[in-house]
C-alpha cells in the first residue's frame, strides 16, 4: 500500500514539474516575442520621427506635437500619410506650418463626411 501510494506521489510530482516547465517555457517565448515586437515598434517610430525631422519645418513639427498630444492616432495618421506623400514627391520638403494646416484640414474633411440620418 505504501508502495503505491508513493509511485502515485511521485507519478505526481512529475506530472506537476512538467507542467511548471511547459508554462514557463510559454512565459518565456510569450515575453520574447513582446519584446521584439516593442523593439519593432521602437525602430519604426524612430524612422518615422527622422522623417519628420526632414520632412517638416520646424513651426510644423511643433504644430504636430500638440496633434499628437491631443489625439496621437491622428498624429500617427498623420505621419503616415506625410511619409507616403513625400516618397510620392506630391509634397515639397520642408512642409510648412500652412501645408500642415491645410493636410490636416482634409484629413478632418474625410473624417467629418460621414454623417448620421435619423428616420
Amino acid at each position: 500500500m505504501v508502495d503505491n501510494t508513493s509511485s502515485e506521489l511521485e507519478a505526481f510530482r512529475l506530472r506537476r514539474q512538467q507542467e511548471l516547465q511547459q508554462q514557463l517555457a510559454q512565459q518565456a517565448q510569450q515575453q520574447a516575442d513582446a519584446e521584439v515586437e516593442s523593439q519593432a515598434k521602437a525602430v519604426e517610430q524612430n524612422a518615422l520621427d527622422s522623417a519628420m525631422r526632414t520632412i517638416l519645418s520646424p513651426e510644423a513639427r511643433g504644430r504636430l506635437t500638440n496633434v499628437s498630444l491631443v489625439d496621437p492616432s491622428r498624429a500617427e495618421l498623420l505621419k503616415k500619410q506625410l511619409v507616403n506623400l513625400h516618397q510620392e514627391s506630391k509634397i515639397s520638403v520642408p512642409v510648412s506650418d500652412e501645408q500642415l494646416k491645410r493636410i490636416l484640414a482634409n484629413l478632418s474633411k474625410s473624417r467629418r463626411s460621414a454623417s448620421i440620418r435619423r428616420i
